[in-house]
């Protein structure tokens, strides 16, 4: 086992215990960690309010803004990241208590709206539903009434970012994106924001097989997460696992004609730290110019510890507003 500098979060880590059960599902011990409610008072720096997106699907968003807009009789409109939660496609929600901390500092720090995506989970409902979702969501903001955002968010500088399998999210829903951009006029992407995403692929990285052993992803836990959230019948080779695969996706030249930027960071512990590095080369190759924010750490270390957690912001705060320019 490699050695490991960095202390791991002390929690009941629901990566370990994935049971599945009869009737394509599993028992998720993730359930059990603590959630947090919208704030839409403003007891806080942010305040925050929840919308149902489909209530068919029990989707829905958790729209964030720093309350000294609210204060405000004629706010700046903000940036605004559409934010896509961690877990492996299989574990937490959007109000997941590490995840609505995350955020909150995300808007007051980088000085932007953020809406997080409560989207479905596997295996109940397998990739792509949650590109479907994060979909939806953009259908939602291109088209509603709702005051925050009319207030609040500038629609001509939006985001699209995750952490872990949420920056697998992104990166999917950005490729989707960027081949139907006028349909989703007022909406004008200006980039992705890939924090820790979770990629893999059939043959190991050097970095799986030095941390094959990690506290907390080990790599039986990232395989048995993608065997759960990959359509049935494929390998770790499919495209929504192993962005590489075949040479990478056509419409990362939509991306590029676009002038999209890309922000990725990734953590020397992490096992998934080569296949984002590998994706980094893939996204150059193709001209898409990529702000890469790597060093020390372990997997989603900001979601998991805030007090790791201010480089990443100035950084993430310095690319938005760059990107913002162009």
């Amino acid at each position: 086992m490699a050695s490991q500098r960095f202390a791991r979060p002390i929690f009941d880590n629901p990566f370990l215990k994935i049971q599945e059960l009869p009737g394509n599902t599993v028992k998720r011990n993730s359930e059990s960690l603590k959630k947090a409610n919208c704030d839409p008072k403003g007891t806080s720096l942010v305040v925050t309010r929840d919308v149902d997106l489909d209530t068919t699907k029990n989707t829905w968003l958790r729209l964030y803004v720093p309350r000294r807009l609210t204060k405000n009789p004629t706010p700046k409109k903000l940036p605004l990241i559409m934010y896509y939660h961690g877990g492996g496609f299989v574990c937490f929600h959007a109000n997941t208590f590490i995840f609505d901390v995350f955020c909150q500092a995300l808007a007051e720090r980088v000085g932007a709206m953020v809406i997080s995506l409560e989207y479905r989970l596997a295996p109940e409902h397998r990739l792509p539903a949650a590109y479907d979702d994060a979909m939806d969501g953009l259908e939602w903001l291109k088209t509603t009434k709702d005051e925050w955002v009319c207030n609040f968010a500038d629609l001509s500088k939006v985001f699209l970012g995750g952490t872990s399998s949420g920056g697998n999210l992104a990166y999917n829903a950005g490729l989707r994106a960027a081949a139907m951009t006028k349909e989703l006029e007022p909406i004008k992407i200006k980039g992705l924001i890939l924090h820790h995403p979770f990629f893999s692929g059939k043959n190991r990285t050097e970095s799986e097989e030095k941390q094959k052993d990690d506290q907390l992803l080990p790599l039986h836990a990232v395989d048995k997460m993608f065997d759960l959230c990959l359509p049935k019948g494929v390998d770790h080779d499919h495209e929504y696992c192993n962005p590489c695969a075949n040479g990478g996706s056509k419409h990362l030249d939509d991306m590029k004609e676009l002038g999209w930027k890309v922000f990725v960071s990734g953590a020397c512990e992490d096992p998934l730290v080569d296949a984002a590095r590998g994706c980094v080369r893939l996204m150059e190759e193709k001209g898409i110019k990529v702000f890469k924010f790597f060093g020390d750490g372990y997997h989603a270390m900001e979601v998991f510890d805030q007090s790791m957690a201010a480089a990443l912001y100035d950084a993430a705060k310095d690319f938005v507003y760059a990107a913002s320019r162009t």
